[in-house]
Formats: structure tokens, C-alpha cells, sequence
């Protein structure tokens, strides 16, 4: 989306930080980027294009395996093939943590420190995530306000 100019970083980033403070992040994400997007459709038309874009392939896919789940899940090829499905997933969203997010967000010494206490207080604290967000926006305006 940012790469094609589609959205501009900020804009992207703006909707992924906001994104994950409410359920369904991907859902949330993608409702975003289709209303803010430069290429008409934008708007609600274009949050509704992006939302069956996103999850229109996956529902058909679930819908079409649904009755083989039971007999695929039991070869053992095809749970080593998901498996490997899923680890792909999670280095994809690793890498797309890191670049933009971690990259565009981390710039110091103080913003590893913010970032290693937010984890913290969701890991070790159990602090609600709501509270975490708008403690670290709070933080972030405090620090951009300061020039820290």
C-alpha cells in the first residue's frame, strides 16, 4: 500500500498502531487502508472492497476444505505442510513488525526503553492492552513535546 503511494506511511502506520488496540487488528487494518487509499474507490466503498479482499479468499478456502478438515489434519504430510504454513505466517508478520513498524518507531535509547517496557507491562504486568496504548501515546507526545 505505502510502496505503490497508495497511502502515505504516516497514514499506514497511524492505522496499524490503531489497529492493534482493538479487536480484530487485520479486520480493523484493512477497513482503514481501503477508506483512506488515493486510488478511488476510497471511502466506504473502498473499506467494503478491502475487507471481502482480505477475507473473501480465506472464508473460500475454509469453506472449500471444511469437509476434508477432519481427514487432512490425520496424513501426516499435510499437518507437517501446515505447520510450515504456519511458521511462514509468523515470520511474516515478524518482518512486517520490524520493517515499518520497529524501524519507523524506534530511532533510541528512549524509544527501546518505552518499547521494552510496553512489552513488559503486557507480559509480566498483564497491563490491559487499552491502558498500554494510551500510556505509550501519552509517553510519545510527552517526548515529541520535550524534543527528547
Amino acid at each position: 500500500m505505502v510502496a505503490p503511494g497508495w497511502v502515505r506511511e504516516a497514514e499506514f502506520l497511524t492505522g496499524y498502531a490503531a489497529a492493534q488496540a482493538v479487536p480484530g487488528p487485520l479486520f480493523s487494518l484493512a477497513a482503514y487502508l481501503g477508506t483512506v487509499s488515493e486510488p478511488a474507490p476510497n471511502g466506504p466503498l473502498g473499506a467494503a472492497i478491502a475487507l471481502v479482499g482480505v477475507f473473501l479468499p480465506g472464508l473460500l478456502l475454509v469453506a472449500g476444505a471444511l469437509p476434508f478438515w477432519q481427514t487432512l489434519r490425520e496424513v501426516p504430510p499435510a499437518r507437517a505442510i501446515l505447520s510450515g504454513v504456519n511458521a511462514a505466517v509468523v515470520g511474516v508478520l515478524a518482518s512486517a513488525f520490524y520493517d515499518p513498524v520497529f524501524t519507523t518507531a524506534v530511532s533510541d535509547r528512549a524509544d527501546a526503553a518505552l518499547a521494552l517496557a510496553g512489552y513488559f507491562a503486557l507480559t509480566l504486568w498483564k497491563v490491559p492492552v487499552w491502558t498500554l496504548v494510551l500510556a505509550a501515546a501519552f509517553a510519545g507526545t510527552i517526548r515529541g513535546g520535550m524534543g527528547i
